[in-house]
């Protein structure tokens, strides 16, 4: 069984490129599961430039904003995955529930995560997931965002828990935790 990693530090803290950096160690074909939804043009910017920094360095992408478990399902044995990022793809769902009328709680989150835990353990490649601690600032000032943090918090907990290694990266810095 190939490794799950997750990668977590604070925004622009240089995770995603350590991430990057550990799955172009690994031999094989490489996917990038991209969950960003730009919606304006600095957002999509970021991603362009995220985009180039892959250019040439054997990467397919593909943009899945809420089912990463399922991709991970059809990748193809061996290939090294790098799903940047969990947050993202919590916020997606976040709203995603929110549109349908559908209750997003711990309990949800924690279900959705753990499937997606699942198909990384179960894929026969390494899996490296980037997400950001949102949990170490102030207490937000609003229900929505401090629901946001809470169900990040809780998505992290829980891929952490299924994870062989996961790295704190402060300062473009990695820490081994686990």
């Amino acid at each position: 069984m190939a490794p799950l990693i997750l990668i977590t530090g604070g925004s622009r803290s240089g995770k995603s490129a350590f991430a990057q950096h550990l799955a172009e160690e690994q031999g094989g074909s490489r996917l990038f599961i991209a969950t960003s939804q730009p919606a304006d043009p600095e957002m999509a910017e970021r991603v362009r430039c995220h985009q180039k920094e892959r250019e040439g360095r054997n990467w397919q992408t593909v943009e899945e904003p809420l089912a990463p478990a399922q991709v991970l399902a059809g990748c193809e044995p061996g290939t090294t995955v790098l799903l940047d990022c969990l947050t993202l793809w919590v916020s997606n769902v976040m709203h995603d529930h929110e549109l349908s009328k559908k209750n997003m709680d711990d309990d949800v989150i924690s279900l959705l995560a753990g499937k997606l835990a699942q198909a990384a353990r179960e894929f026969s490649g390494s899996v490296f997931m980037v997400t950001n601690e949102v949990g170490l600032g102030i207490v937000p000032d609003n229900p929505l965002a401090r629901r946001y943090r809470d169900l990040v918090g809780r998505c992290n907990q829980v891929i952490a828990a299924e994870a062989d290694h996961v790295y704190l990266v402060s300062c473009g810095i990695p820490l081994s935790l686990k």
